[in-house]
């Protein structure tokens, strides 16, 4: 078997699924009033900036919580699957392997935004923190682009 790499995982998948750009987003949820707006980042990444009124199901129990009778359960999201499903991470790896996974669950309608919220931040769409106040577009980047500890980096490129 040959290993491949997160990237790679996450390209491939993005070639089966479809994308959305962050600035097309906007209209196509005005235009499909019963979409979901799903964001998978981790719960931290999520209180530190994020899409008002978009819900939040971490990428690790997405399976769960797109399925009834787990602790995870999210009805908004198990109801979803003949519904509009638009999936923004952080730079749109984990929402193009988020979608494939959700079409293998049956949701038939699955989107996944290309760029992620770093491309919904350059494209200067509203980004709200844990209280619902907004944030500015250039105080938004260092919430979101949050970079590897030196032990997290990978010692052959240094």
């Amino acid at each position: 078997m040959t290993r491949k790499t997160y990237s790679q995982l996450a390209q491939e998948a993005a070639e089966r699924i479809e994308e959305i750009m962050p600035w097309d987003v906007p209209d196509f949820l005005a235009a499909n009033p019963d979409a979901l707006l799903l964001d998978i980042r981790e719960r931290d990444e999520f209180a530190r900036a994020h899409i008002a009124g978009s819900l939040n199901v971490p990428r690790g129990i997405l399976e769960s919580a797109a399925e009834w009778d787990y602790a995870e359960t999210e009805p908004a999201l198990v109801t979803a699957r003949d519904k509009p499903v638009v999936i923004i991470c952080r730079s749109g790896n984990r929402s193009a392997l988020a979608a494939e996974v959700l079409e293998q669950m049956g949701f038939e309608n699955v989107r996944s935004v290309k760029l992620g919220i770093k491309g919904w931040n350059d494209a200067d769409l509203d980004l709200v923190d844990t209280s619902g106040a907004a944030i500015e577009g250039d105080d938004a980047m260092p919430l979101i682009e949050i970079q590897p500890r030196p032990e997290q980096r990978d010692p052959a490129r240094d």
